[in-house]
Parts: C-alpha cells; sequence; structure tokens
C-alpha cells in the first residue's frame, strides 16, 4: 500500500503540473498565459522536478530507513519473489512504465554510463553525450532535440545523484556493477526526460 502511495504521486503531481503548465482546464477557470509561454526547458524541469522528489523520498524515507537504519526488511532486485522492497531504480521504472501506458509521448528513463543491468545503457546520441556531460559537469544538466523516426523531440538529461548510503552501496557492491567506488554525492546516471515537439 505505501508504494502505491509514491506510485500515485507521481501521476498526480505530473498531471497538475501539465494542466498547469499547458494552461489547459475545465474551461471553467482560464489562465491568463497561453500554453505558448512555457518552454520546453521549464516543462522538462518541472517534470524532473516531480520525479527527483517522489524518488529521493523513496530512497532516503522508505528503503534507507527501513534496510539500512532500522534493518526491519530488505530491498532486493528479486523483490517480488523475495518479498522485499523494489530498489529505488526499479520503483522509478515501475512508474514510468505505467506513464508510457498513458501514450501522452512523454517518457522518462534512468540511464547509466555504469548501469548494472544493461538495458539502462545509453542508446541514442544525445543519450551518450548527455551522460558523459552531466557526469564531467556536476551541477549541470544537458538539454538538446533529437529526431526519432520521423518525430522531433525535446531531450533533458539531469544528473541521478546518490542520495542515500543504499544507493551507493548497492551499486559499488553488485556483482555486475562496472563502477564500485560511488559516494554519497556521486552521479551515478541520468534521468533522462523525453516528449515530442
Amino acid at each position: 500500500m505505501q508504494l502505491m502511495k509514491f506510485e500515485v504521486t507521481i501521476y498526480t503531481i505530473t498531471a497538475l503540473l501539465v494542466v498547469t503548465l499547458t494552461g489547459c482546464d475545465s474551461g471553467k477557470n482560464k489562465t491568463t498565459q497561453p500554453a505558448s509561454s512555457v518552454t520546453a526547458q521549464a516543462m522538462a524541469d518541472a517534470i524532473h522536478t516531480v520525479l527527483e522528489s517522489d524518488r529521493t523520498a523513496y530512497a532516503r524515507y522508505v528503503v534507507n530507513r527501513l534496510t539500512v537504519q532500522e534493518k526491519v526488511i530488505k530491498a532486493t532486485e528479486h523483490w517480488k519473489d523475495e518479498k522485499t522492497l523494489p530498489l529505488p531504480a526499479q520503483m522509478f521504472k515501475l512508474s514510468a512504465e505505467l506513464a508510457q501506458e498513458k501514450a501522452t509521448g512523454l517518457s522518462y528513463s534512468l540511464l547509466s554510463q555504469w548501469p548494472i543491468n544493461k538495458k539502462n545503457a545509453p542508446r541514442t546520441a544525445a543519450e551518450i553525450t548527455g551522460l558523459k556531460y552531466i557526469a564531467d559537469k556536476p551541477g549541470e544538466n544537458f538539454y538538446t532535440e533529437e529526431k526519432l523516426g520521423d518525430k522531433r523531440y525535446f531531450t533533458a538529461i539531469y544528473p541521478d545523484i546518490a542520495v542515500a548510503e543504499a544507493c551507493h552501496a548497492c551499486h559499488n557492491k553488485h556483482i555486475d556493477s562496472p563502477r564500485t567506488d560511488f559516494k554519497i554525492g556521486d552521479v551515478m546516471g541520468g534521468v533522462v526526460i523525453r516528449f515530442p515537439l
């Protein structure tokens, strides 16, 4: 039940952001700013704020508290079979998959230059360039436009920072991890947000 609340929070807040930022409403309350006043970068930044806050809250107040501090449950890769908590990256992916089902064109993912799961490696030129950029320039984001198939997309990549001991400890100890020296505050990968223009 607690995990469902995090998923619901992501979708509720994201939906509110989309409605607020695009100026859409039911017709009763007209906004004073037209939708065109919101840039793609501002939209991506707002969506990222929600995603990052929700993921950080789950990592710190659920996973880190229950697994590291209180030691009452584990968080594991095989959480369904082992009846444990999903890892923060898995929770993020689960919510991203649910968002994809809405067919809005918005997608988000957690990718890394050093992925434990090879499916989370960068695939497009923008992802490769962006992940390198945010790792080389701590605190900066990467923004670009890219064409995939016959559509143009706005793509934003934000640093994914190790915010809790559970984050870096898991990566450092994992047998498939290509990097084992992460610490709190390190860029471990990037949150990629993409939507059509």
